[in-house]
């Protein structure tokens, strides 16, 4: 099946790009993008989760100030993501999120939801998850979970909520590679600490070598295919373990 925007709560409110598995359904998966709104990348991985048995949906945060961006990885339009990025609230993000949530819930087939994460969406799946209930969010090298500067992550960063994502059920898995520029070594061990010390279940992963972006083949600068497969492998099974 080819996949589709389909509005996900109120009418004119936040669209989300749907692709449906052609079979069973082993649940649902809520794709946050990076920063390029819901690129020819961000597609492609919902198709990919289709084909693996899952509703995936891609929601447009962008909607407020842009519908439906979709943006490549030159410097120009990274320019351009970061001022979209820059407008993004964290009160909204979180409504939104709620949206694709239910949504989700709607079309798992009666099995689990999980939040995937890439960069900025890794933000806002651990974000959602110190707010809503759901099985597992997998994080590719997502930012500021310790560290605030940006509307979207609001004064308190969602790690210091660590305890609300024990509370909410959620399992964190996350990758980062070890020339991550964004996520420091530093701020990857303080985030075990607090997860640990909230009782989180989780697992956090880095891979050496590796840099921002890793695991996505749009960006042959950053892409590591050993890295990312091994990401990838980690997903699958803990979709099937969690959903």
């Amino acid at each position: 099946m080819a996949g589709q925007w389909q509005t996900l709560g109120e009418a004119d409110g936040v669209e989300a790009y749907v692709h449906r598995p052609e079979g069973q359904v082993r649940g649902a998966v809520v794709v946050c993008s990076e920063l390029y709104g819901v690129n020819t990348y961000a597609r492609a991985t919902c198709a990919e989760l289709a084909q693996a048995g899952f509703v995936a949906l891609a929601p447009d945060y962008y909607w407020r100030s842009a519908r439906r961006t979709e943006l490549g990885y030159t410097p120009e339009e990274r320019e351009t993501g970061l001022t979209l990025m820059r407008a993004l609230d964290r009160d909204e993000l979180v409504a939104d999120a709620a949206d694709a949530l239910a949504f989700a819930r709607s079309e798992a087939g009666g099995r689990g939801v999980a939040f995937l994460g890439l960069s900025m969406g890794g933000h806002i799946a651990v974000r959602a998850a110190t707010e809503l209930r759901f099985e597992l969010a997998a994080v590719f090298y997502p930012g500021w979970l310790l560290n605030s500067g940006f509307p979207l992550v609001g004064p308190v960063p969602p790690l210091e909520n660590s305890e609300r994502i024990a509370a909410n059920g959620v399992f964190l898995l996350g990758f980062r590679g070890e020339e991550d520029h964004i996520i420091l070594a530093e701020e990857w061990e303080q985030a075990e600490q607090r997860l640990t010390d909230a009782k989180v279940p989780h697992e956090l992963v880095s891979y050496p070598g590796a840099r921002h972006g890793f695991a996505c083949a749009d960006r042959p600068a950053d892409y590591d295919p050993e890295a990312g497969a091994d990401a990838w492998r980690r997903v699958h099974e803990a979709l099937a373990a969690h959903l």
